[in-house]
């Protein structure tokens, strides 16, 4: 007798086996995003200046960036299981370093063990989406996973602050570590890389199904050599990186120094920012694949970021309109993730993993240099205002720096007008 067809897994499966790597991405939001809370407290502890604070928040992103490409290709070979829990179990490790470290060369290595650890969850979330859900709903999918994580970008703004005053920065970080450590264990119980694992029929790809994943270096020679990779690759970075970077880490010190915002009043407000980037990414994702179109409203998002980045550059607002203004700028920013969609759909379906890797690269790479470099520029604008240890930089500084956040966003713009259309459906291979 034949064997009966195997049915695809329930709903309520799919999101946990998902969710599992979902919620390690988040978690990694919430350390990419702490700095900006607690700079004044690292500034203190370890005697720092507007550069070093830069560099010592980038650990994070010059580990990430790095991580991104051997993540996308390990991801491919050895499974996200596997991959996920051992990635959790290291920054349970960074985080804890980075806690209780006594200098700031421990600092710098926790930062930098955090970083390396959570650049796998992003695309590990990417391959399962393409295991476990639809082709058709993997903008919608990946826009949910940037709501999470952003979700603990918030959780890293107000929330952070106020357990930071009631705790301090040290214990609150550490409470964060042993909860990574919880879910390292969870992860591998219980995750599963495909459906046929657990008895269902698989989502991926039908070339992936019967062939597999690329080998290593196939995989690698394909995305890099496709013209629209590279697009799409800078239109995410430069499109994105303004936003990590004023929420991670200048802009809780912008409002309170020049609007003179109380600490939990700034930290809403770039939690605010977050908040509607996070919000974007499902309403984004969505959008693109009902209307089977991906460059339209990416390139019109982007050309709305600029925009508001501009008016947020040249207008000085009272504080209520800053709220609506930082909220489009995260908004408009989320249509980043239709550029994960799109760059998936241009490449072999057997190199999934390997084009997450090279196109998240840029995100988190290009916020890495803008961080120190901005902090560079304040400091060469510093008229040596110091309030209890921390430096204090006037508008004109901010203005200075803050002047390559409307740059970067509109060369995003160029690039992606540049990109393919891929109408939502992948190359024929």
């Amino acid at each position: 007798m034949a064997k009966p067809e195997r049915s695809f897994s329930p709903l309520w499966l799919a999101w946990l086996m998902w969710g599992l790597v979902a919620a390690f991405y988040c978690i990694g939001f919430f350390q990419r995003m702490a700095p900006a809370v607690i700079a004044d407290d690292l500034m203190r502890d370890f005697t720092l200046d507007g550069a070093l604070l830069g560099n010592l928040s980038a650990m994070y992103f010059y580990a990430y960036a790095a991580m991104q490409i051997p993540t996308g290709l390990l991801v491919d070979q050895i499974g996200p299981r596997r991959l996920a829990s051992s990635a959790c179990l290291i920054a349970a490790a960074g985080i804890l370093i980075f806690s209780f470290g006594s200098s700031l060369w421990l600092a710098y290595v926790g930062r930098f063990l955090v970083g390396a650890s959570v650049a796998v969850a992003w695309v590990t979330c990417m391959k399962l989406a393409g295991h476990w859900f639809p082709a058709n709903r993997f903008a919608t999918v990946t826009g949910v996973a940037l709501l999470l994580g952003n979700l603990g970008g918030i959780m890293a703004g107000v929330p952070l602050a106020v357990g930071v005053d009631l705790f301090g920065w040290r214990a609150m970080m550490g409470v964060s570590g042993i909860l990574t450590l919880l879910l390292a264990v969870a992860t591998w119980l219980a995750l599963r890389d495909d459906p046929s694992e657990y008895g269902f029929k698989s989502h991926a790809h039908l070339v992936v199904q019967n062939h597999g994943s690329l080998p290593v270096g196939a995989a690698l020679k394909s995305v890099m050599t496709r013209r629209d990779t590279w697009l799409l690759f800078f239109g995410g970075g430069l499109s994105t990186a303004p936003v990590l970077v004023f929420a991670g880490l200048w802009g809780v010190p912008y409002l309170t120094q020049v609007y003179h915002l109380k600490t939990s009043q700034a930290a809403l407000m770039t939690s605010t920012m977050l908040l509607s980037l996070a919000l974007s990414g499902p309403v984004c994702g969505a959008i693109s694949d009902r209307l089977g179109r991906r460059k339209l409203p990416y390139l019109i998002g982007t050309v709305l970021t600029t925009t508001f980045w501009a008016i947020f550059l040249l207008v000085k607002l009272p504080h209520l309109m800053l709220f609506p203004l930082l909220a489009a700028i995260g908004f408009t920013s989320g249509t980043m993730i239709i550029g994960f969609a799109t760059a998936r759909e241009v490449n072999h379906p057997g190199a999934a993993g390997a084009v997450g890797g090279v196109v998240n690269m840029s995100v988190l790479g290009i916020a890495s240099i803008m961080q120190p470099l901005l902090g560079k520029i304040l400091d060469s604008h510093w008229q040596g205002t110091m309030v209890e240890g921390a430096r204090v930089y006037n508008e004109a500084a901010y203005s200075a720096a803050f002047f390559w956040l409307v740059v970067s966003a509109a060369l995003s713009i160029i690039v992606i007008a540049l990109s393919k259309e891929t109408y939502c459906r992948m190359r024929d291979i």
